[in-house]
């Protein structure tokens, strides 16, 4: 019988038993939270709620005995906490390396160390397999012996254990208690309650925009764009009829053939042919008549429909022998052919252009209106600056206008027909070259700055003349004073009358186009020396006009077909383009100077690109009448084209710098303005040199500016 201890005895022995159980998980963890202290209270409070009664020194002997029997109970309950307590992750207690594999184990002679830090040593086992066979015949509890990797040390299971075992073989739940099939609680109603269920704070990715989502919906969004991506094709509702006869077999000897053509198939009979037709297919007397009159290829039926009371009663087909002839006729001796359909959108053939609205700026309205010439206005130029505009006309006077007022500044009557006007390019020069009859005039406006005019003045002064007279095809006349009074510097008088002047972008030399079909056409003056000379020893065709190139030194001579193109340094024909023209009336070239525009008297505009080939690259054919005159634009992509019926059409020009990229020209603007005298129309048009704004000149004897 034991001795009953004191409880004094009892409080230390619980605390030292405690320890052993929870001194494993306390050392797991650096501070235990408040909710973790609260459970351990209500464990020690036990599972009847009632805590553990006062630990004191009782003297009395029935009072010790109480005790005693309350420590057994404590044990109990401490024995039972002892395996809801433990974790499945700690199977043993004693080992302490934690969840390693355990062959790192396997060339030492321990297996690991206890909770105060010494040496689990291996147990000594040198079983061989005949006292494992032993152990096997004579253990009865050999059956459920484990080795516990751990420790190495044998463990019997127990009986709860192995039925634990047995349980998670058979698939069922570890806790025997557990009742899978239990009747499901509907934690959620169907009714909006007015508590939450749960009351905890939205998370902060609630009401900010998922950055996984936006990614997610623009991939989907660039993907429906690209076409990667298309919408499900609604259901067709119309009921679907198959036809027997659609489809012939493909394994015949015919439907082998790749290009076979099906034979026609023969009209199916309909309710005439009936044995008992209805009464409206049957034929009166009167239709019956009429019906053997009729010429056997004009009859609709080719037999006459009859009734009969019973399918018994229909007689042999009369006409079936001759039907089948017929038909084995129409298969043999009609030809058949396929006929190949090529499904063509229209819409497609039209080139894909983009819209004018996207290729601002260019001119678009009628802005100013210079009035003051009495007859058709033939030319026009302007000064480098854009101030000061000129115009030729047949009234024989050379007006002088203020480009943004509109104010005539000056009127110069020079005694003939004003056949070409050129402003001198260079922006230190204040020169006008004038073609009037036989001469071509070089006048100085004296406009805007007087230092500019001034100096051009000196500079023409300062020509001294060499000591030998050379032999020259036209004549330099100095200016009387009366002439110098109206601005008339030199006159170069030619043999025949002058329709055409150009300048070099220099502003020394300028070229001279004559009519004759002699080598005399083209002549090429230098203004500072007051020397010509004529560039060809003969005629290649009635010459139209010239121009100089913008950056290199090469020439243009259009001829009624042709352009041809001479290397002014080399002295030789580098190009001879073909117009695909009538009659070539004007030209231009593109400041890069790698594209020039012909225009022409049946009405076609011609667009060249140099580096590609000697044949036009487009063919426009804009206007309804003769194109008098063509222009490009100095620094904007634009190019404008004058016409007999009266309009100016602004086109886009784009030339790109990547030569695999062809030239884009889009039509942009039709501008109408100019009233037709005398069958004609727009008679030059012009770009100013800065502002997309460009002017045309008439035979209605105005000038116009559009903006």
């Amino acid at each position: 019988m034991e001795e009953p201890c004191p409880a004094g005895e009892s409080e230390e022995l619980t605390e030292s038993e405690e320890s052993v159980y929870s001194g494993l998980e306390d050392s797991g963890t650096d501070s235990s939270s408040a909710e973790e202290e609260e459970e351990e209270e209500e464990e020690e409070e036990g599972p009847g709620g009632s805590s553990p009664p006062p630990r004191t020194h009782a003297p009395r002997k029935s009072k010790i005995l109480e005790d005693d029997s309350l420590l057994k109970e404590n044990e109990s309950l401490l024995a039972q906490d002892e395996y809801e307590e433990d974790s499945s992750d700690e199977e043993d207690i004693r080992n302490t390396v934690g969840n390693i594999p355990m062959e790192w184990y396997q060339d030492f002679p321990h297996i690991g160390y206890n909770l105060e830090g010494k040496k689990i040593y291996k147990p000594i086992r040198n079983k061989d397999e005949l006292d494992m066979f032993l152990e096997k015949m004579e253990n009865p509890d050999y059956w459920r012996t484990v080795q516990d990797k751990m420790t190495g040390a044998d463990i019997k299971l127990t009986d709860e254990q192995v039925d634990l075992v047995h349980r998670l073989q058979k698939g069922q739940f570890g806790d025997v208690h557990f009742n899978p099939y239990e009747p499901a609680v509907d934690f959620f109603t169907h009714e909006v309650m007015i508590h939450p269920v749960t009351n905890r704070p939205a998370d902060k990715r609630s009401f900010i925009p998922s950055l996984i989502e936006k990614e997610k919906v623009s991939k989907l969004v660039h993907a429906i764009k690209m076409g990667w991506i298309k919408p499900r094709k609604p259901k067709d509702d119309t009921p679907t009829y198959y036809d027997l006869w659609a489809h012939e077999d493909p394994n015949s000897i015919l439907g082998r053939h790749k290009m076979h053509v099906p034979a026609p198939k023969m009209k199916l009979p309909g309710h005439e042919e009936s044995y008992n037709p209805p009464p409206e297919y049957l034929l009166s007397e009167e239709e019956k008549l009429a019906w053997e009159q009729q010429e056997p290829a004009e009859r609709k039926l080719n037999f006459v429909p009859q009734q009969y009371r019973c399918l018994r009663a229909v007689p042999a087909y009369s006409r079936f022998i001759h039907e089948r002839f017929e038909r084995c006729l129409d298969l043999y001796l009609c030809p058949r052919q396929r006929k190949m359909r090529v499904n063509v959108d229209p819409e497609d053939l039209i080139p894909k252009l983009p819209k004018p609205r996207d290729l601002q700026p260019f001119p678009t309205t009628q802005a100013l209106v210079y009035r003051g010439h009495t007859s058709l206005v033939r030319c026009l130029s302007i000064s480098p600056s854009g101030q000061w505009l000129v115009s030729g006309s047949d009234d024989c006077t050379v007006r002088f206008w203020e480009v943004c007022t509109a104010r005539c500044m000056k009127t110069l009557p020079v005694g003939g027909v004003v056949k070409s006007v050129a402003w001198n390019p260079n922006p230190t020069i204040c020169l006008v070259a004038i073609c009037v009859e036989q001469s071509v005039l070089l006048v100085n406006p004296c406009l805007g700055d007087k230092l500019l005019y001034g100096a051009t003045d000196q500079l023409l002064e300062s020509y001294v003349a060499p000591e030998e007279e050379r032999v020259q095809p036209v004549q330099w006349v100095t200016a009387t004073m009366e002439e110098h009074g109206k601005g008339i510097r030199l006159v170069v008088q030619h043999s025949k009358a002058v329709k055409q002047v150009s300048w070099h972008g220099k502003g020394d030399y300028f070229a001279s186009v004559v009519s004759d079909n002699s080598n005399m056409q083209v002549l090429i003056h230098q203004t500072s020396k007051r020397w010509s000379q004529n560039p060809f020893r003969k005629s290649k065709g009635l010459v139209q006009c010239v121009l100089f190139h913008p950056i290199r030194p090469y020439f243009f001579v259009a001829t009624q077909r042709y352009v041809r193109v001479y290397n002014l340094l080399k002295q030789e024909l580098t190009k001879k383009l073909m117009t695909n023209c009538k009659w070539v009336s004007s030209m231009a070239i593109h400041p890069g100077g790698d594209n020039i525009i012909c225009g022409s008297y049946d009405s076609k505009l011609a667009w060249f690109d140099l580096d590609l080939s000697t044949r036009p690259y487009q063919l426009l054919r804009h206007h309804k009448k003769a194109l008098r005159s063509v222009a490009f634009h100095k620094h904007y992509p634009l190019f404008a084209s004058g016409s007999d019926d009266g309009t100016v059409i602004v086109c886009h020009g784009m030339v790109y710098n990547d030569l695999l990229q062809n030239p884009l020209l889009v039509p942009v603007k039709v501008l109408k303005g100019h009233v037709m005298t005398l069958d004609l129309g727009v008679l030059d048009v012009l770009f100013h040199p800065t502002q997309p704004w460009v002017f045309s000149s008439g035979a209605d004897g105005t000038v116009r500016l559009y903006t």
